[in-house]
Formats: structure tokens, C-alpha cells, sequence
């Protein structure tokens, strides 16, 4: 019989793949449920988010260079270090045994033993661990906060070191949820009664109806409320979207770059499940994500659709959705990976590809209709100036003014856009814009 993985077996396989293959691959924790898939992803989320710091303290306390050792001992030692520093519930000793077991069953007795010198002396130090200490300042703030030095750079540079460090401090914190309440299956009322009896703390913001933030979605999931469609996990900031593109029951509208769909369920319950969305995707394995997730919910009137949005043609519609692919800079918090993976000129490739699918998305709108442009990043190469750029090309559209649709705490140049902050929203970083073609 093959045996169960425990949850730090797994943080260390998905750990290692991502170090192999610059990339998360979820399926090596399937095998896990409950509180063990929940600690395995603290472990390689959390591991992420302090990929740089743990490698220091390695380098410190180490008499293996960190770069020579084996990746796999390396993501066991990490993931010990882990537990000692930041998982509360574990007890020094209890990191420390897992740590070397693990290490002798991949080298043998001299792993397990070079695990627990290295660890015992980070336990020693627990009070007094070394600090960065590097003359180059980028390296120093890279190292401390765990984010790439280009990054570092960038957000310095824009937002002065105190705001940057404020913001790269949120993207290290476990990050919180926000449910949003799916119409198509229950109400707000009753939704809330549910979190109540189910123990899970929850805060109902103000800014949209239906959305309410909480801590974790554990007991959510473990509820089965997500299959049962009673609601789906998206952040507020997600939500303003298809708020300011305010679908109408009745209408024609296309939501490009759908998946996973909870932007397309969120207009269907809008629209009431009366008009048409066609979700569209270019991804087969993605389009089966929405198919899912539109069976889940009740959104009777989607059609999926797999398409190259740049290359086919598409009839004339009401509104279309836009959430363009960009580098997530806004969502780092929950995407702890996507700071390693992106390099700084990945935003040039994101732009290059923004300004086609807008151009592809421009010819879908009918005369008096509605585009929206979203992103989850917030770099301004991804946003407003792609929006500028378009509008030198587009003189038949025009910003609208989105004091209407959503509070004027998110609001940017001049109300003609979103764009959310984590640090300051406590939310995702998220930019959008309303553009209308003129009649």
C-alpha cells in the first residue's frame, strides 16, 4: 500500500517543483484534505513569502553554502525553519524530529544529522536571530522583506521606501477572503445565518452589497458551500469589474479572459440569469474550470466559448468584460509565487498583449455600449497608459466617471478609474476603467 504523504512531505515535493520548475503544480497536494491540505499550504505559501529571509538565516547558521545543497534537504530545512519561526501550534521539538526524519529518509543519517545541528542552533538563537546586513541597500530591503530586488527597486522608487515597505509587509502577511454571496442560490439574509451557525467569523463590507471578509475559507469549503453554489471566493476589489459594467438583465455580454468564471457568475446573478454571457477563454484546461464552476452556481445563461480572442471575430454586443493577463503585482499576498516568477521585463510582454486584446475587445462593442479593462496589477505600464494609449487610437470611446458605481476611497484620476493598494485598501491590488463607444 502506498504511503499517505504527510503535509510537510507535500510542501516539500511542491516546494521543490516550484524551485524546478519555476511554477506551482496544486496536484501535488491533492492527496491531502482538511487541516493537513490547509497546513500544507501555509508551508508553501508562507515559505514563499519568506523564500529570501529563510535562505539568509540558512546562509547563517549553515556550514553548507546554501546554493550547493541538495533541493530537496533545502525545502526540508526551510520548511523547519518555518515551523520554528511563524506555525504557533508547533512545538520546537515537534519541528525539529519532523524536520530530521524527513532529512534521514532523503540522505540518510548524515542528513538527519547536519538537519538538526542547523536547526538546534536557529532554536538557540530564536530571541537573537542575525538581521540583514548587506551595504547594498536594495539587497538589504530584498533580503529582509523577501521580494525581488527589480521590485524593490520599482516600488522605492514610486512609493518611497517608508509606503514600499508598508505594501511588501501586507504581501508577507497570511492574507484574507472575501466571500461573495451568489444570488442564484440563496440570499445575503440567509447567507449570513449560515456563517453565523457554521462559527465563521465574518465582516460585511460596506463598499459592495454581498461581500463579506473573512480569515480563512476552511470551514467554508469543508461545508461544501462552494459546490452547493451558495457563494465563491473574490476579493472585493475583484468584484468592482463587473460593477461598473453594470449588466443589465436582458443584454448581450462577453467576458474575454474568463476563467476561472466567478467574474462571469457574478454578472449572471446581476442580470438575474435573464440575457446572455459568453465566457471565453483561450485555455481548454481553463474553459473546464468555468464549465464547473457555471454548473455549481446556477448561471443558466452562459455559453463557453474556447477562443483566441486576437484572432477570431466576435458579433457586436452590449458590454464586454475585459480582465486582461498581467504580472499580478496586486495580488502577491495570495500569489506568493508570482514574485519570484515575474522578471521586470515581463511587464513590456504584458503590455504588448494588453494593448491587442484591447484592440480586439474594442470591436465587439456596439455603438452605445460598454467595455471594461481590469487588471490585478498595479503597475501603471498595465493600466492607465495602456488606457492612454488606446485612446489615442480610439476616438469613438471615452472614459466614464465611476463616482456612481463604487466609493471614492478606490478611486483614481480624477474618478475615471479604480485602483486599489493592499497596504492601504487592505484588499487586492486591482485597476479598471469604464469606457463607453460613443453613438
Amino acid at each position: 500500500m502506498e504511503q499517505t504523504l504527510t503535509a510537510r512531505q507535500a510542501s516539500v515535493k511542491a516546494l521543490t517543483f516550484f524551485d524546478e520548475n519555476n511554477s506551482i503544480n496544486p496536484d501535488l497536494l491533492n492527496g491531502l484534505e482538511g487541516q493537513d491540505r490547509q497546513q500544507a499550504n501555509e508551508y508553501v505559501q508562507g515559505i514563499l513569502r519568506r523564500k529570501s529571509y529563510l535562505d539568509f538565516l540558512i546562509s547563517k547558521f549553515s556550514s553548507v553554502p546554501v546554493e550547493e545543497m541538495n533541493i530537496t534537504f533545502k525545502n526540508v530545512l526551510r520548511v523547519g525553519i518555518y515551523d520554528l519561526l511563524f506555525m504557533d501550534g508547533t512545538p520546537d521539538y515537534a519541528a525539529i524530529n519532523e524536520a530530521v526524519e524527513l532529512a534521514k529518509k532523503l540522505s540518510g543519517s548524515r542528513g538527519g544529522d547536519l538537519m538538526n545541528a542547523i536547526l538546534r542552533r536557529v532554536q538557540r538563537e530564536l530571541s537573537e536571530l542575525p538581521k540583514p546586513d548587506f551595504s547594498d541597500r536594495t539587497k538589504l530591503i530584498a533580503t529582509t522583506f523577501s521580494h525581488p530586488e527589480w521590485l524593490v527597486k520599482r516600488w522605492v522608487s514610486r512609493f518611497g521606501e517608508r509606503e514600499a515597505f508598508q505594501l511588501m509587509q501586507y504581501n508577507n502577511q497570511r492574507p484574507s477572503y472575501y466571500l461573495r454571496t451568489n444570488g442564484l442560490k440563496t440570499n445575503d439574509q440567509n447567507f449570513k445565518l449560515r456563517l453565523t451557525k457554521a462559527g465563521v467569523d465574518f465582516e460585511e463590507s460596506d463598499w459592495l452589497p454581498s461581500y463579506y471578509k473573512v480569515q480563512t475559507i476552511n470551514k467554508v469549503r469543508q461545508k461544501g458551500w462552494f459546490q452547493k453554489g451558495f457563494c465563491q471566493v473574490q476579493d472585493i476589489a475583484a468584484g468592482f469589474a463587473p460593477t461598473i459594467l453594470d449588466p443589465q438583465p436582458g443584454e448581450d455580454i462577453y467576458d474575454l479572459c474568463a476563467a476561472p468564471g466567478t467574474k462571469t457568475i457574478a454578472m449572471c446573478d446581476m442580470m438575474e440569469n435573464k440575457g446572455s454571457i459568453t465566457a471565453v477563454d483561450i485555455s481548454g484546461e481553463r474553459i473546464g474550470n468555468i464549465a464547473e464552476n457555471v454548473t455549481n452556481y446556477g448561471a443558466e445563461i452562459v455559453k463557453i466559448q474556447r477562443a483566441d480572442v486576437i484572432e477570431e471575430r466576435f458579433k457586436l454586443v452590449d458590454g464586454v468584460l475585459l480582465d486582461a493577463p498581467c504580472s499580478g503585482t496586486g495580488v502577491m499576498a495570495k500569489r506568493a509565487d508570482l514574485r519570484w516568477r515575474r522578471q521586470e521585463a515581463d511587464l513590456e510582454s504584458f503590455a504588448h498583449q494588453q494593448d491587442e486584446l484591447l484592440d480586439a475587445a474594442a470591436n465587439m462593442v456596439k455603438r452605445g455600449g460598454r467595455l471594461v479593462y481590469a487588471t490585478c496589477s498595479i503597475e501603471p505600464e498595465e493600466n492607465m497608459e495602456r488606457i492612454e494609449k488606446f485612446l489615442e487610437t480610439y476616438n469613438n470611446f471615452e472614459l466614464e466617471n465611476l463616482e456612481d458605481y463604487l466609493p471614492e476611497e478606490v478611486l483614481a484620476y480624477d474618478g475615471t478609474a479604480y485602483q486599489t493598494l493592499p497596504h492601504i485598501h487592505q484588499c487586492d491590488g486591482h485597476f479598471g476603467v469604464l469606457l463607453r463607444r460613443k453613438i
